[in-house]
């Protein structure tokens, strides 16, 4: 059983557990690349286009020079062609800014299982923390070079942020700006219902959410109305559910915030509905 991938653009496998980065990559010097994370069920990842996409905007931001969507097509499918670890599989599309002077970012598509932990999650919630970002949205958007709305390899911080959560009893945490609005998890897109009307805080200074922007339009269809706005914590604590979005957990209900419990929203399993969520295997 292959339960780890690593291709090329060019289709070419590698061994996963042989060496492949060089010692002076600037992705391992100094975290200066970009990603994309999706689900694939069954052989067909999810949001492919919007995932290309955004990686296409983050390069722009970051000023890096990728080969075109074909290629990274190619090496999507080697990869998923030569997965065999199960039904599921997370892919991941990286580019690096390549190694010290070779002015040619180093580009790989990887795919491995899913966590344990993302069953759980969607099963039986999240329980998260509240941190301060340091800076609000609006002025993290007129810093670029904080690069707010790229996905970058520098997680370094949001990483730093889970392990807090996981010493002080929690899952996860969510960011919240210097003027008191919510941001966004570390992986993932913060979205509230107050009655069947679903509210995400707006773009200025986060990563766009791929999964939202699926859920939006199925949730409308469902009889949902949906509103870009900004967020409290008090709008946290007040709402009918709280979820987390991202591409491989999709959505989790929040069953805690800052150590107070709740529900975990009458209507999690409509809009797992809506986002088509693999069932539980």
């Amino acid at each position: 059983m292959t339960d780890r991938v690593l291709a090329l653009l060019d289709g070419t496998l590698l061994d996963p557990a042989a060496p492949f980065l060089r010692a002076d990559d600037y992705g391992v010097l100094r975290g200066d690349g970009i990603f994309e994370t999706t689900l694939v069920v069954d052989g067909a990842p999810r949001d492919l286009d919007e995932h290309l996409l955004r990686l296409a905007i983050s390069a722009r931001m970051t000023d890096l020079e990728l080969p075109g969507a074909d290629r990274w097509r190619t090496g999507i499918t080697a990869a998923i062609g030569a997965w065999t670890g199960g039904r599921d599989m997370v892919l991941r599309l990286i580019a690096t800014r390549g190694p010290e002077g070779a002015n040619r970012p180093t580009c790989f598509v990887m795919g491995g299982p899913v966590a344990p932990r993302i069953a759980q999650d969607r099963a039986e919630g999240v329980r998260v923390l509240t941190l301060e970002r340091g800076f609000s949205g609006t002025e993290a958007a007129a810093l670029p070079w904080l690069l707010a709305g790229a996905k970058t390899l520098s997680y370094a911080v949001n990483m730093a942020a889970q392990r807090h959560a996981a010493a002080n009893g929690a899952d996860d945490v969510v960011f919240v700006g210097s003027d008191g609005h919510v941001l966004e998890a570390p992986t993932a897109t913060v979205v509230i219902a107050q009655g069947r009307h679903l509210v995400t805080p707006p773009l200025q200074g986060i990563l766009a959410g791929i999964t939202v922007e699926r859920l939006w339009p199925a949730a409308r269809a469902a009889g949902f109305t949906t509103e870009t706005a900004p967020l409290t914590v008090q709008d946290l604590h007040a709402a009918d559910g709280v979820w987390l979005l991202s591409s491989v957990r999709l959505i989790a209900p929040v069953v805690r915030i800052d150590g107070a419990d709740r529900p975990a929203g009458a209507v999690t399993a409509e809009l797992a509905a809506a986002l088509d969520v693999p069932p539980a295997r």
